[in-house]
């Protein structure tokens, strides 16, 4: 009971961080949009293109705490976990096309540069540094950026962010001091590459869980090998792992055991091995328990033909 209040907790403050955040950023996404139009300037419009996909991500944390916290219903017997993955892969989506297009614009400023007001392009980048050294504070204070996959994307995004504005105003000073102007168009290719990258890596990942691939944290022979060393296990096939969503993890496969164990002793061992796979990042197993007899095919992970020979077989 401890343990879930603890937890509750965790995600109360999680939820309170998040909506904190994603008011601040917004609101300076906002102002760094109109201040890049107004100044000119390209690289604090790729900084509030960094800062839009901050204000996404921290957006998905938040949807996701309050979604996967509804129940599982006949129509959704995972419940709403999946909501973030789904959110995510829109998210990556996104910064692939703001990066491609912010990039896109650069080449051409890069032949064509135009005015920019650098002194009005200095203050806004530093405010937006600002923003991002605060908002970075107040997740590290408030909220579990070690062990929750979720406020850890979002930290990461922030941290990133700030990379962003240094970006910007280090354009700004090269061309108050030197007119330099190409700077401005150089800083936002180099954060446009910076979102891109962080762009491929959330809809990589995303789509992975999607595909129902093996989590990356998972190393599927120890899994094997900690069922098999099970004392009452002959052997194990139609092995699948996969992700309901971010921090948790499913198991099924089918245990062949000997026909006369009692269904006492089958659960106690399966007491066991769902304990021992805890500690292997395995959070949800279902087993199916069958006798020598039952005719399968002896590969471990499940082949299609192979089940369908069988169930003909069985009929």
């Amino acid at each position: 009971m401890g343990h879930d209040h603890d937890h509750n907790h965790s995600g109360s403050t999680n939820k309170k961080t998040l909506i904190i955040s994603l008011v601040i950023i917004t609101a300076y996404m906002v102002i760094e949009v109109v201040g890049g139009l107004i100044t000119n300037s390209l690289a604090l419009l790729a900084d509030a293109g960094h800062m839009l996909s901050d204000a996404i991500s921290l957006f998905i944390a938040l949807m996701a705490f309050t979604f996967s916290s509804k129940i599982a219903d006949y129509s959704k017997t995972y419940g709403y976990k999946r909501f973030e993955i789904l959110a995510a892969v829109i998210n990556g989506a996104t910064l692939i096309l703001i990066s491609v297009y912010i990039i896109y614009e650069a080449i051409e400023r890069f032949q064509k540069p135009p005015e920019i007001t650098s002194g009005g392009m200095l203050i806004i980048a530093v405010i937006g540094l600002a923003v991002n050294v605060l908002v970075a504070w107040i997740m590290m204070r408030g909220a579990d950026v070690k062990e929750n996959l979720n406020m850890r994307g979002a930290y990461l995004h922030v941290i990133s962010d700030m990379l962003g504005s240094v970006g910007a105003i280090i354009a700004a000073l090269l061309i108050m001091f030197f007119g330099w102007v190409w700077a401005d168009a150089f800083a936002s290719v180099i954060v446009s590459v910076l979102v891109l990258r962080s762009g491929y890596l959330v809809t990589k990942s995303s789509v992975h869980v999607l595909m129902e691939g093996t989590p990356d944290n998972v190393e599927v022979e120890k899994v094997t090998q900690k069922i098999l060393e099970t004392e009452g296990i002959i052997s194990i096939h139609d092995l699948h792992i996969w992700t309901i969503t971010s921090g948790l993890n499913a198991l099924t496969c089918h245990a062949v055991v000997d026909e006369k164990m009692t269904v006492e002793a089958g659960e106690i061992m399966l007491r066991k091995i769902e304990h021992d796979l805890e500690h292997l990042k395995i959070h949800h197993v279902t087993i199916q328990l069958e006798t020598p007899a039952h005719l399968h095919d002896a590969l471990v992970l499940c082949t299609t033909k192979a089940e369908v020979i069988a169930h003909d077989h069985n009929h």
